[in-house]
Parts: structure tokens; sequence; C-alpha cells
């Protein structure tokens, strides 16, 4: 055998054999074959310096031992991991494992999994990156330092299976936050004055005795009525009619930040998922030309395409779409992120002649879906822009304007591949000066809302605004929540649970840094020096080390315990575990002390919070049928379920058996204050109406 070609996964393995002749090899590490070890702490410190103790793990001791052989009957051997700064770090654990000089074995780079990529990369090799192993070396120390000094620090404090990171926490005090708003928000009334003309035309008012009106000009009913009873005696005629194009500008092709987004929102995938099935289609299926990757490497930040893929697509636009969908010049987009890796591409397909329509013959359907998003979002980045007409009619009377909108889609452009919800809202044709005829005029109250939860997709999108993490880490950072109980996911929203309330409230007070996304922003700025060879990976992580164990070290002594855990006696009737009570967001219940493992719970009968002690209304869960009672936490009175916590359903404000009448919801009914006024308040759907 004359060469040797090693890769991390036996999908990619499989795929660039299948483009090399006998005199190749190609086998798979199946990951990382080098790591800390699991039960240690893995890092020596001595004279300042940081040696990481890596150990070979047993269910990868078999592949080394056979990469180790083949490497022997080999006269050359290739590392071809994939091109980030994780894929660097596993070529050099491998060069190590099987005993290579990693600044002398050859490094193989490509974005895609095509023979002709592969062909290129085995006529260019060149070496591991040290820079950039020594950057992921920081990474996993540092975040090993974190998580092996201040996980056990929070477990022993708090609760016992809790963790911190220095992404994972910083993402978690964001979703903490915007609950915190949520909390704290108060609504607020405003009106607006609607109108419609000629039977048909939908208006709003924006001017009033000379006094523009904007959202929150008009604040209480006594002027919206004001203003309704002085315009509905006024005449009013055509005054202004504009006319005006508006282009909608392409997207750019996706990186892995805005296809996770996107996934999300339009086909309900999560980041892991995405991430997943991105991998599949990166490293390997079957299709019309055989086996082959499909789409370039999905970990990336970048928003550059080869010359020859923007080419590539610029000959199918013309052929399919005709000469007026194609630009006169090729589009170039930049990322917007200052350590974009812009030596990468950003993420499309590899093999444009392998249409959605042919894939679905090759390709799951879930496979399917992600790859259409993906092809059609490249291809309508080099399309042009879609045009519109905006249309706007003032309505005007002797004290007053009105505005009515519409619009027309006049160029479909890039919405001819991408497809498009907007419909068009086309205004009739009128003639300034033209009589106006009110047919009905009225005030409509509204109040403010509060900003809403994060999504998995928002949250993603924030976290890249901010610099928090990086590509590879937006999925596994959101899982981990998930997978700790800090956050449930309900209707794809994020919601921190009231042990991340407690884990966020503690590391602000003593470890501020962590949670701080300036700091952990910065943080990854310095890896990304590291990486270009401009700091040093070992003063690097000393400079973190040294504050961050004093912390540690006055932790332990100076951090009261908020542990709520005491030993009932009674074992779990699922895994024989000692029972424990617990204080939680809604009262005292009972649980395992095997949580997270086990998560067996059930009421507490000797709480003060108990169906005997609490006050019972006289109103039914809407969720359960049980009976609904007021409670009481440390953020004041709520009204929740008896049968808590089987039954989760929870009001800020007090029930009762009046119901709503809106549309047919049948919702409960809450009675609230507002502005110092009783009204009803609906659980389902939030309308408001007066208690009278």
């Amino acid at each position: 055998m004359k060469n040797l070609i090693i890769v991390e996964s036996p999908t990619k393995a499989k795929t660039i054999k299948n483009f090399l002749g006998k005199d190749y090899e190609v086998i798979a590490s199946k990951g990382h074959i080098r790591d800390l070890p699991k039960s240690s702490f893995g890092i020596k410190i001595e004279d300042n310096k940081f040696i990481p103790e890596y150990r070979v793990s047993k269910d990868h001791s078999k592949i080394v031992k056979e990469i180790k052989e083949l490497a022997k009957k080999s006269d050359r051997i290739f590392i071809a991991t994939d091109e980030d700064r994780e894929g660097e770090a596993i070529g050099y654990h491998i060069a190590m494992a099987i005993k290579e000089d990693p600044n002398k074995i050859p490094r193989i780079v490509f974005h895609e999994i095509t023979k002709t990529a592969i062909s290129n990369s085995l006529k260019n090799p060149r070496v591991i990156d040290q820079n950039s192993v020594n950057a992921q070396q920081a990474r996993r120390l540092l975040d090993r330092i974190v998580g092996y000094k201040l996980s056990p620090l929070i477990a022993s404090k708090i609760q016992r299976g809790l963790s911190a990171g220095r992404v994972q926490s910083s993402a978690l005090k964001i979703l903490v936050d915007r609950e915190r708003e949520i909390k704290a928000f108060i609504p607020v009334e405003y009106w607006s004055i609607d109108a419609i003309f000629n039977d048909t035309i939908e208006s709003s008012l924006i001017e009033f005795e000379n006094e523009k009106i904007s959202k929150m000009t008009i604040s209480e009913s006594k002027k919206a009525n004001y203003i309704k009873d002085k315009l509905q005696n006024e005449t009013f005629m055509v005054s202004k009619i504009e006319k005006k194009q508006r282009r909608t500008t392409t997207l750019a092709p996706f990186m892995t930040s805005t296809l996770q987004q996107s996934a999300s929102s339009k086909l309900g995938f999560s980041p892991r998922r995405t991430m997943m099935i991105a991998q599949t289609l990166y490293e390997g299926v079957k299709t019309d030309q055989g086996v082959s990757g499909i789409i370039t490497y999905m970990r990336t930040d970048s928003l550059n395409v080869a010359d020859e893929a923007i080419e590539s697509a610029r000959e199918l636009i013309k052929e399919n779409f005709g000469q007026k969908y194609l630009p006169a010049k090729p589009k170039y987009y930049k990322s917007k992120s200052k350590s974009a890796q812009e030596a990468h591409e950003a993420i499309r397909p590899t093999i444009l002649s392998f249409t959605p329509q042919i894939a679905k013959s090759f390709l799951k359907p879930d496979e399917l879906k992600l790859y259409t998003l993906i092809y059609n979002r490249f291809i309508a980045s080099q399309m042009n822009d879609a045009i519109f007409e905006l249309q706007s009619i003032i309505f005007e009377s002797p004290s007053s304007k009105f505005k009515a909108t519409g619009r027309k889609l006049i160029f479909d452009g890039f919405y001819k591949i991408m497809g498009s919800d907007d419909k068009d809202k086309l205004l009739p044709e009128l003639k300034e000066g033209d009589d106006a005829k009110l047919s009905k005029l009225e005030a409509n109250q509204h109040f403010t809302e509060p900003p809403p939860r994060y999504s998995e997709a928002s949250l993603i999108k924030t976290l890249e605004s901010l610099g928090i993490g990086r590509p590879s880490t937006y999925a596994p950072t959101i899982s981990i929540l998930s997978a700790r109980k800090y956050i449930e996911i309900e209707k794809k929203q994020l919601i921190p649970q009231e042990i991340a309330f407690q884990v966020i409230e503690m590391l602000e007070k003593h470890f501020e840094e962590i949670v701080d996304s300036n700091f952990t922003s910065k943080m990854e700025e310095t890896l990304d020096e590291i990486a270009e060879g401009n700091k040093d990976w070992q003063k690097v992580l000393l400079e973190f080390y040294e504050p961050f164990m004093k912390k540690i070290t006055s932790g332990k002594e100076n951090i009261k315990s908020q542990k709520v855990a005491i030993p009932t006696g009674e074992n779990c009737p699922k895994c024989n575990s000692e029972l424990v009570k617990r204080k939680g967001r809604f009262g005292e219940f009972i649980a395992c002390s095997g949580f997270p493992k086990c998560k067996y719970t059930q009421n507490t009968s000797s709480s003060k919070d108990t169906k005997k002690e609490l006050i019972k209304l006289q109103v039914k869960c809407p969720e359960c049928g049980g009976d609904i009672v007021e409670r009481k936490s440390r953020r004041g009175k709520f009204y929740g379920c008896s049968n808590y916590p089987k039954c989760k359903f929870v009001s800020t404000y007090e029930p009762t058996d009046k119901k709503c009448t809106k549309n047919e919801c049948n919702g409960i009914m809450a009675k609230r204050t507002f502005r110092k006024k009783d009204i009803f308040e609906c659980i389902s759907c939030k309308e408001r109406v007066d208690a009278t």
C-alpha cells in the first residue's frame, strides 16, 4: 500500500475512497481519539505552564491500533480532518497517537468532498497548523478549568448535578435577563384611529389638528373618543397619491448561524438536528453521479464563494430563468463577523446539476428539505433583486390626515426560486382631488407587549451578534442548557427554569466574568489571536486561571449554601434513591435525589404550600380540571394548579369563572388592575374588557 488518508468520519472515509484508486486506503478515526480524562482534572500546572494530560479513550484504542498498523505499511500518510480549528486539533492528536511528527506529516484540506476537491488537495498538502491547534487547546483547557472547578462549587451550594460553562453560562444569562424583562414588564395603553374609505380602503390616522400621530401619541380613551367624534362629520378628499419603487435585495448564501436560524423558522428543525443532517450532506450521499458530498463544509462563518461556483450558478440562472434574472456582475458578500474565517466558503451545493427535483429520488425527506433550502438560497444569492411598487394614498379632512398603503410586485427576481409569503395589497385607482367616502371609523385600544422569549433561532442570532461562541458551539450550547434542565423548550420558546435564576444570580454576584457577554466575546477574539500566532496560549490561560481560582477558593468559604434538599427518609419508587424535599418555583415538592437521571416528583403534604392550607379558588384548571389555588413565591403572589408538578398551569393574575367571548376563544378571564381600573384579561388570547 502506498498512501493512507486519515479522516474523522466513516461516511467521509467511504465517500473519499470512492474517488481514489487502489493506491489509497482511507480510514476514519471516529472523532477525537485523544482528550482530557473524564475522571480527573487532567491538567498539570508546573512553572506557570499548563500541561494537558491527554489520553486515548478506551472506545478508541482499537481504531488507534488499526491506524498505527496501516501507517507502518504506508509510504505516505495524509491527515484529512475537517478544515476548522477542531479538525486541526484532531489531526494533531492523530499524529501524536500514531507517533508521527505533527510538523512533518502532510495535511490536506478541502471545502467540499468531491472528486475534484480531493484530487486538488492531494496535489497541495501542507503541515498541521500549530497555532490553530494551540487555539483549540486553549479553548479546551479553559472550558475544563471552568467546568471542573466552578461546576462542583455550584452543585455544592445550590443543587447536585448542576454545571457551568464559559459559553453555556453567558447564553443562559441572556435567557434569564429576557425572562426578567418579561416579568417586570408593565403594559402601556395606547389607541389608534382607523378608518375605511370608499368601503374597501383601510387607513390609519397620521395627523390631527397639525399634530403628527405615531404609535404612542394617543394614550387614553378620552382623547381617542374626542378625535373619533370630531371626525365623524367631516368630509374627506384624496389629497395625495404616491407611487415609488423599492428593491428587496437578495440574501447571502448560508453560513452556520443563518442556516440554523432559517431551518428553525422554515422547517422547524432544532440546531442540533440541522447540523446532523448537514453533516450527512457534506460527508456524502448517493446521487445520480455516484456517492459524493453535495454541500460544502457546514461549520463556517464565511460568506465567500469560489469563483467557479459563482460562474456555474450564473450559467444555471441564465439557462433556466432567462437573462433578466441575471445581474450584470456577480454578487459578492462579506461576513459582518470580525473573526470570520474568510479562507473558508459559505454553505452551498457542490453539484448544481443535482437539483432538488433530481435529489427527491436519492435523499431522505429531512435531507431533501435542508438540501433544497441550501440549494435555493445559493442560486437566489446570484439572482437579480425583487422590485415592488409601493403605493400610498393620503385622505384629508379639515383637521386630519389618514394614510393607506399598498404594494405590488412588479418583478419577482430571486423570488422566482425562493418564493415569497408577501401578498400584493393593491389600492384602487384614484385621482388627487377626488372626494372620499368615510365608510367606517373606529377608535381601537392597544397595549404594548413585553419582549418575546428567545427561540433557538433568535438566541443563535444574538450569540452571533455578541461574538459569543463560534459556528461549532451554537447547537451544543442549546443542547446542554436543555439537557441540564436549565431551560424548557415549549412552542419553540426557550423558557429558563427556577434553577437557572438561582445559578445566574450566584454567578452574577461572585463570577461576573463567566456570565459577562463582553468577557466571553473578548475571550473568543483572544482565541482567534492565538490561532493567528499573535498571542501565547499559555499566557492567556495563566491570566485567566490565577484570578479565577482565587474566586473559587473564596467562594467555597464565603458563598452561602442555597441547597433546599431535605432528606425525607423514604426511597424513590422508580430508582430506589433517597427522596428529598425541595423548593421550586411553585413551592415545596418531593423529588428524587438522583435528579436529573431520575425525574420522579410528588406533592408534599408537610409543606406550608399544600392543598389543605392553600387558598382555593372556585375555578377549575383549564388544562387538567384540578383546583386553581393561590400560591406565593419570592417574586410575589401567583395562581397555579393544585396538581403541580404534574400540571404546570400558572397565572400572574387571579383566574375567574368568566369566559372569553372573542372569536369563540372561551379561555379563562383573569381579574387584574390596570391604571387604577379593574379589567378582565383572557389568559389564552390576552383580550381585555372592563370589569363592569
